[in-house]
């Protein structure tokens, strides 16, 4: 009996694997990639207290529609809806708009 053989398969990167720190991000000394990678992490950690505040935001949001349909009120208030987005515009520009149209969508309508 002769045993079968399977080719082994080889391990080379490819080119969505990075294989150094300044190759993972973009930079081309080990100090900046250093300096990049921190600051990597402190966003990541930006982005999940933001998750959060918009969890929690959604949950408020939530029990107001609640209250308002319970008294016999429509789901939606548009002129409270334009002053958010007005409150984004100011302090953010026009991309501020668009941020506060995305947060009104995730709001509205879970009740």
């Amino acid at each position: 009996m002769s045993a079968t053989t399977t080719p082994a398969t080889p391990t080379t990167p490819t080119a969505t694997t990075p294989t150094s720190p300044t190759e993972k991000t973009g930079a081309r000394t080990p100090e900046a990639a250093e300096l990049i990678g921190g600051a990597r992490e402190r966003i990541d950690a930006l982005d999940d207290r933001i998750i959060g505040l918009v969890q929690e935001r959604m949950a408020v949001s939530a029990v107001i529609q609640e209250a308002r349909i319970g008294s016999g009120g429509r789901r939606v208030n548009l002129s409270r809806e334009m002053e958010v987005l007005g409150h984004y515009r100011d302090a953010l520009g026009k991309p501020g708009t668009q941020l506060a149209m995305t947060l009104l969508e995730l709001c509205r309508g879970r009740v």
